[in-house]
């Protein structure tokens, strides 16, 4: 129970009531089992004296962090002209379902053979609904990623709020959680549309299973299972977040007969509330199609590699590493004081789904509770006689707010140069010159011209040119991981070959005879890690009699390609297995590393050109 700040002695120091092991922090007589206490439901609303509208029950503290949320959108926005990372896929997916009249189609084209539509569809219809009125899809890609990212902070400080002793850690929790690398990287990029909300929806879920775990407000059951239909019909990684953090609170919290039939009753109702999607999708492409799409991103659990990867491979020395050091020893000194909940739940986190973004719903609230019952009467005590508790607190908490936003928005902002292992945070995938060439290349190839598109420019070519690719991951995991991982090592291989016949083998390595092959000029990003050598592969393309130039702008090459370009890989061409084995190895065991962790843009189908043919434009005033 939250202790009430009206009834604190005179004489006791204020804050030190957040201390981590004092009685406002740890009630239960098994502090190691239960971890954190069920916060009071009927808090009251009064303030320590003199801090009446700062005090640590206020709500202010989240007005902070909807600023600090607002803020780096805001940044993010205005140094953005076209949005980080790739959401071609999922607009592509969009315009499908416009083109059949808001059904779903069984494939989408353009990606290599075109894909299964077996992906979640909810954000699909959103955004074919706001594109259908008018919004072009690039507008779409930068601004609901944005918004989305604010409006997550909601459920997520209900969810601090009923986890930590005060609003105010609550607060804070969610001013970091705003601006956490990590967390933005996936949300407020291109491919926000679907994960942001997803996320949202999660959020949404989680804060109903405080509800009925922490407070036993049964009530909240059928929000929780409308919430987890949601979600299972949004983003497959997200539901097993949303069942993973409610088993972590059932077991924390609750553990009764009770609990557990709620529990099973909200899965129960997501999934019957979601079957009309699973189901036509089943019968349409069997359940295969499922357990292919789990295989392909390392799955759930992953041995002692997933443990290296979100435990030791995060401390690759940048400034984002910050926020790791500081959520691992929150974790470290909660550990310490037995308080187990929140460290359990990102140790859980990290393990089952492999993704650093997930680390920092219960990090960023550990960082905030060692904060204000750790650090903050440390340093009242080193101060003591120069400040008072309440000016300590208040120089601690704006240091570290000011920090971290400023580390947010800088991030936002892609002015971190050395964020991803020396290459900027948040680069877009495409730029002016590669707007200039696609409308080229929509407007003097064959509606069945095929292309192998060098650089992550790739993901956005089919949406704007309506033309196939014929190398490329995004969507390849619904077919077989094998399919998946044998596209994706040919991508990174061919995009980052210097000369001509390494860009012939990584092709014939899945079986690619593009007609055209569409090259960068300059700076590029490969799964949105800088690149260099282009020059010296553009030297061999002009000298190759595979490759004939017929188009170029300032940052684009396009060359036709002849059949002496298949020639060239008769001799010692390896296979894609083979590619993958030997240049991969980096990409499939140190995943979260690098952007390769996930997909930049996530799956689906591929259908017929003459469907497509009635896609209502989705060009003008991109």
């Amino acid at each position: 129970m939250r202790e009430n700040p009206a009834d604190t002695n005179a004489g006791e120091t204020p804050g030190r009531d957040e201390a981590v092991g004092t009685s406002a922090w740890v009630k239960s007589p098994e502090p190691s089992r239960t971890g954190l206490d069920p916060v009071e439901s009927g808090r009251p609303a009064s303030a320590p004296s003199g801090v009446s509208d700062l005090g640590r029950d206020s709500h202010v503290w989240f007005g902070f962090a909807l600023v600090a949320g607002v803020v780096v959108s805001t940044i993010y926005l205005l140094t953005h002209q076209y949005p980080a990372y790739g959401a071609g896929l999922y607009l592509e997916v969009a315009s499908q379902i416009r083109a059949h009249e808001y059904t779903l189609p069984a494939t989408v084209p353009y990606y290599t053979d075109g894909i299964p539509l077996a992906y979640p569809p909810l954000q699909f219809f959103v955004v074919a609904v706001l594109t259908d009125i008018g919004i072009s899809g690039m507008t779409v890609s930068r601004y609901l990623p944005a918004l989305v990212t604010v409006l997550y902070l909601v459920p997520y400080y209900g969810i601090a709020e009923r986890l930590l002793p005060t609003r105010r850690q609550a607060g804070v929790a969610t001013i970091i959680f705003a601006v956490t690398p990590p967390v933005l990287q996936w949300h407020l990029s291109a491919g926000g549309i679907v994960r942001a909300s997803a996320f949202l929806l999660a959020l949404c879920g989680i804060y109903a299973g405080t509800r009925i775990f922490v407070d036993e407000a049964w009530r909240w059951t059928s929000f929780g299972a409308v919430c987890f239909a949601l979600t299972i019909l949004s983003h497959p990684v997200y539901t097993v977040f949303f069942g993973v953090s409610w088993l972590v609170l059932f077991a924390a919290f609750d553990r009764s007969v009770r609990g557990l039939l709620g529990g099973a009753l909200v899965a129960v109702g997501g999934v019957v509330m979601s079957a009309p999607w699973w189901w036509e999708v089943a019968s349409r492409h069997g359940w295969s199609v499922f357990t292919s799409a789990a295989g392909s991103h390392s799955g759930i659990a992953g041995g002692v590699g997933r443990l290296l990867d979100q435990f030791v491979y995060p401390f690759d020395p940048t400034i984002v590493t910050i926020f790791f050091v500081a959520s691992f020893a929150a974790a470290a000194v909660l550990v310490a004081r037995k308080q187990y909940v929140l460290p359990m739940w990102l140790v859980v986190l990290a393990y089952t789904l492999g993704k650093e973004r997930f680390q920092f719903v219960p990090g960023a609230m550990m960082i905030s509770t060692v904060l204000f019952g750790v650090v903050v009467p440390r340093v009242s005590e080193e101060l003591r006689g120069t400040l008072d508790t309440r000016q300590s607190m208040a120089v601690v908490a704006t240091v570290v707010i000011v920090l971290v936003t400023a580390i947010g928005g800088f991030y936002a902002g892609s002015a971190l140069g050395s964020a991803h292992h020396g290459s900027p945070s948040l680069p877009p995938f495409m730029d002016d010159d590669d707007r200039e060439a696609m409308q080229w290349a929509e407007a003097n190839t064959a509606p069945n011209a095929t292309f192998v598109v060098l650089s992550d420019a790739a993901e956005w070519f089919p949406y704007y040119t309506d033309r196939s690719i014929l190398v490329g991951p995004w969507g390849a995991e619904w077919e077989s991981p094998e399919q998946y991982y044998d596209q994706l090592s040919a991508f990174k291989n061919s995009s980052t070959c210097e000369n001509a016949s390494c860009v012939s083998r990584s092709m014939a390595s899945v079986g690619a005879e593009p007609d055209y092959l569409y090259v960068p000029r300059g700076a590029y990003t490969v799964r949105g890690i800088e690149e260099d050598g282009i020059a010296r592969l553009h030297a061999s393309l002009e000298e190759s009699p595979g490759y004939v130039q017929l188009y170029h702008n300032d940052g684009v090459v396009v060359y036709r390609v002849t059949s002496a370009a298949v020639t060239d890989t008769e001799t010692n061409t390896p296979n894609a297995s083979q590619i993958r084995n030997e240049s991969l190895s980096v990409v499939v065991n140190k995943t979260s590393m690098t952007l390769s962790s996930e997909p930049q843009v996530e799956p689906w189908h591929a259908r017929t050109t003459a469907v497509r043919s009635t896609t209502p434009s989705r060009r003008t005033a991109s």
